[in-house]
């Protein structure tokens, strides 16, 4: 294996996390899922949704699937809701939550090694991610909705690594959804990691950190 050069990091549940509070603004917020809940939706959500992106089938996405979930567990189904949550969760300005710490781990990280992020996002998470502080920590940042691909096609991560002048052998690719990010950055040549703070794959062989502090850690090792 060629020496790690490069770190590339997923944005959406890896960097940033949604603000649940702005993505269910439709729904009563008594009704709204704690953390706990929403997490076990999460984990139940990546379980169906690699199984079908494995099998071929992608006729739903990943969010599609999350808030039909949600709204089944709430007995919700007010014609036109499902739709608003997805577009709520699609929306780049809903996910502004950071965990404590991020940013100095990026410091530490980059410290070390080149980092940059590549994100399937709506064209503007340079921009969330500058609101958010930490924009500045990275080389680049390739967005999906500027480059015109998604993970898990090759053409992103091959976009991601042109701007690095990086070769993928020496590279890492660090995202949440196995069936995207590992698996989309396996199959363009790089390393990858599972950030799995919802604990969604500790039953997986793949490596996988659940933090920043394990991440930096693992990255030591």
């Amino acid at each position: 294996m060629a020496k790690r050069r490069v770190i590339f990091f997923d944005v959406g549940n890896t960097l940033l996390f949604p603000n649940r509070a702005k993505v269910l603004a439709p729904i009563a917020s008594d009704r709204h899922p704690t953390l706990e809940q929403w997490q076990a939706l999460e984990h139940r959500t990546k379980t169906e949704f690699d199984e079908r992106m494995q099998s071929g089938r992608t006729d739903h996405s990943f969010w599609w699937i999350f808030h039909t979930y949600l709204l089944e567990d709430l007995d919700g189904a007010r014609d036109g809701l499902l739709q608003e949550l997805v577009r709520n969760t699609q929306n780049s300005a809903n996910w502004g939550q950071i965990l404590p710490g991020t940013r100095s781990a990026l410091d530490r990280i980059r410290e070390k090694s080149r980092i940059a992020v590549i994100s399937n996002a709506d064209g503007n998470i340079e921009n969330i991610l500058s609101r958010c502080g930490i924009a500045d920590c990275f080389e680049s940042i390739t967005d999906s909705g500027i480059v015109g691909f998604e993970k898990p096609r090759r053409e992103i991560f091959e976009a991601a690594l042109k701007t690095m002048n990086a070769r993928a052998d020496e590279s890492l690719y660090v995202g949440d959804v196995y069936s995207v990010d590992y698996v989309g950055a396996r199959n363009a040549g790089m390393q990858a990691l599972l950030f799995d703070v919802a604990g969604a794959y500790r039953d997986r062989r793949e490596p996988r950190v659940e933090s920043m502090v394990q991440l930096e850690a693992w990255l030591k090792d």
